[in-house]
């Protein structure tokens, strides 16, 4: 599907289909206007049929003075309260709609509508995002006849030529196919997406985009001393890989960003097994991984300004023989030793190695990005991610990214009062602080790890894909770090 910012009057315009909102009560915008007079009131005496409650829509087909083939009304919501969700939701609702009805090419008017403060860049953003969001579908595994790919080719959004847009665009496009890899990665089955198909995912990234890579292997992680890493990976029949996936924008000089995803392509719990409800949702468990490949392929895609390493660690957690005891003890990279009191908290085993590892990079910044804490799901639902940082600069600066990619996080305490709770009798730390504040006491886990670094760990447990008949990856937080990312760079 391709984009373009075009300057087009509604009723002149020559498409397939043209999108144009309505506010309850009978409240045209100004393009519904446009066709409404141009139509000689067609559209308001169609307005019987159109609640206007945000995200309702009405078709209409052979409007009298009108150039497009069909024009989609898309009701808004209250005036006075339209904004950023009302503006998304309007968006995917039209998308949805042009989905199943066959047009090659639509022009959206409803990209330039006033979105509170946010300038037309934003609208641009967001106007790409949640039409490709809702135009995605995962089908490659199904036997059966697919069906035909929908028409919609082309989408003009009605903006006079200008560059800061025409970067936007080029932005919101590459930030989708980035979410989109990420969903795949997600959507695919465990017995298929595994450590090694990771691996080979960020290789094909290197290869198209000319980007350095290293994997390392397992003995490579025993010679560095892994030793919470590999107790992860010990029962799997999968091999761990440690993905590492450079891409260089600014220039030698610049210090990189690092971000470290969680790459646990399944999870059972280990000897802490989970129970079996749900369990299929663990292939899940990967998302932060998912989301930093997609993060670097965005990057990359739109040629940003920044120096950025991706670090994915990636391995299973499986029962066996093998497997880690609860009780016990493990030397990290860094030297520290862990109780592993719980084998089910393995993603913060596998991140502190990581989080160790790239100190390496002398780094300017660390994001660790992983689906950690079934408590930051209680604590904050499927809306924000939690945020945690050891930098408050650099937690300002991803809310802010945070808010303007409507990616959203909430920032959550680090307090040193959390830490009590990991002690152990019998090595530095404990892997688990007990049910109270299980977020807060995880990132603070990992907080141990990166004294000597500017970092901050989002928890996307509760936003990195949906559950119930939506099943299936989000792609968060790709928007969030991309946004980050240019921002931190400069591009505001």
């Amino acid at each position: 599907m391709e984009f373009s910012i075009k300057k087009l009057a509604p009723e002149t315009a020559k498409a397939g289909c043209i999108v144009v909102g309505v506010h309850q009560a009978g409240e045209l915008t100004q393009a519904a206007r446009a066709v409404d007079q141009a139509s000689k009131g067609a559209v308001r005496a169609a307005l019987r049929d159109l609640s206007g409650k945000t995200g309702s829509t009405l078709l209409l087909r052979g409007l009298p003075g009108i150039a497009a083939e069909r024009v989609l009304l898309v009701g808004l919501g209250e005036r006075e309260e339209f904004a950023e969700a009302a503006f998304r939701d309007a968006v995917r609702a039209a998308a949805a709609a042009l989905k199943e009805l066959g047009a090659k090419d639509a022009a959206l008017f409803l990209a330039d509508l006033k979105v509170g403060s946010r300038p037309s860049a934003w609208n641009v953003r967001q106007a790409v995002l949640a039409t490709r969001e809702a135009f995605y579908r995962f089908d490659e595994l199904k036997t059966q006849k697919k069906p035909p790919d929908p028409a919609l080719v082309s989408v003009i959004l009605p903006f006079s030529p200008d560059s800061q847009l025409e970067q936007a665009l080029t932005e919101a496009a590459a930030t989708a196919d980035g979410a989109a890899l990420a969903r795949n990665l997600g959507n695919l089955p465990a017995n298929l997406c595994t450590p090694t198909y990771l691996a080979d995912e960020a290789k094909k990234i290197a290869r198209q985009f000319k980007l350095g890579i290293d994997v390392l292997e397992r003995r490579d992680m025993e010679k560095l001393g892994m030793g919470a890493m590999l107790s992860v990976a010990r029962a799997s029949h999968q091999p761990p890989k440690f993905i590492v996936l450079r891409y260089s924008g600014a220039g030698k000089s610049a210090r990189p960003v690092v971000l470290v995803g969680k790459g646990i392509t399944f999870d059972t719990g280990g000897i802490s097994l989970k129970p079996s409800s749900e369990m299929d949702e663990m292939k899940f468990d990967m998302s932060g991984a998912a989301s930093v490949l997609g993060t670097v392929r965005a990057l990359a895609a739109m040629k940003a300004p920044v120096n950025v390493i991706g670090v994915a660690p990636a391995c299973e957690n499986m029962p066996g023989g093998h497997a880690s005891r609860p009780g016990d003890v493990v030397t990290t990279l860094s030297g520290q030793t862990v109780e592993i009191l719980n084998t089910d908290a393995e993603g913060r085993l596998i991140l502190c190695d990581a989080l160790t590892y790239a100190e390496r990079f002398k780094p300017e910044a660390v994001v660790d990005i992983a689906t950690l804490t079934g408590a930051c799901v209680v604590a904050l639902g499927h809306v924000a991610s939690g945020l945690f940082s050891n930098d408050q600069t650099l937690a300002d600066e991803i809310r802010e990214a945070a808010d303007d990619a409507w990616d959203r996080v909430w920032q959550m305490p680090l307090w040193e009062d959390y830490q009590e709770q990991l002690r152990s009798n019998f090595a530095d730390m404990a892997n688990i602080g007990g049910r109270p504040a299980g977020s807060v006491t995880a990132a603070c886990f990992l907080a141990r790890f990166t004294r000597k670094l500017r970092w901050a760990h989002i928890d996307i447990a509760g936003t990195a894909w949906k559950s119930g008949r939506e099943k299936g990856s989000t792609g968060r937080p790709v928007p969030l770090l991309v946004r980050f990312l240019l921002r931190h760079a400069g591009r505001k």
